[in-house]
């Protein structure tokens, strides 16, 4: 399917400002949003920034993250219509996680639930 390979080669600073937006609409902050990427992929705060500013597409993005939190495999549940756990293609679940937990961030859950502590 093309547009789901358009995912993988947008830059992930494209998305990024849309993320923000959302949590920031609800009350929630841009740390938030880093605090739930660092958590998901290991990156530290200035590898995030690193990657945003080289405008690094998904594909590499997920590839490059130096600790996959293999908590992650516990994120259930229904984001555009599909149960995140019935995502066959590898990447799109990756940033299916990323979309649900700042989904979960944006309807006021507790940072502490959303990453599981």
């Amino acid at each position: 399917m093309a547009g789901r390979r358009r995912i993988f080669t947008t830059s992930v600073a494209s998305v990024y400002p849309h993320y923000v937006a959302k949590a920031e609409k609800k009350g929630r902050t841009r740390d938030e949003v880093d605090e739930i990427i660092r958590w998901l992929t290991g990156f530290s705060q200035a590898e995030l920034e690193g990657r945003l500013a080289a405008k690094t597409d998904f594909e590499t993005f997920f590839a490059q993250a130096p600790a996959p939190n293999p908590a992650r495999a516990g994120i259930k549940g229904v984001i555009c219509g599909v149960r995140i756990e019935e995502i066959g293609e590898p990447l799109m679940r990756e940033i299916r996680y990323l979309d649900k937990l700042v989904d979960e961030l944006a309807k006021g859950r507790p940072m502490e639930k959303i990453l599981g502590r």
